[in-house]
């Protein structure tokens, strides 16, 4: 799934199965590189949409003030 389709939620959830399988050291030298870089992704998504909902929140409080 790209992250153009992805939701925070299942960015998340997906964040969340990788450090799983981490915990549980269900993950060979390989496998374990490739997740620990699908989560970097995963958490600088998770970040952006954050930032944004952040800032939307903003927007909608700050005109509610001007209201």
């Amino acid at each position: 799934m790209s992250n153009d389709e992805l939701t925070y939620a299942q960015a998340l959830g997906e964040i969340k199965s990788i450090v799983d399988k981490i915990e549980k050291s269900e993950l060979d030298l390989e496998t374990l590189c490739q997740d620990v870089e699908r989560a970097a992704e995963l958490i600088k998504f998770c970040k952006s949409k954050l930032h944004a909902t952040e800032e939307q929140v903003n927007r909608i409080l700050d005109n509610m003030e001007l209201n």
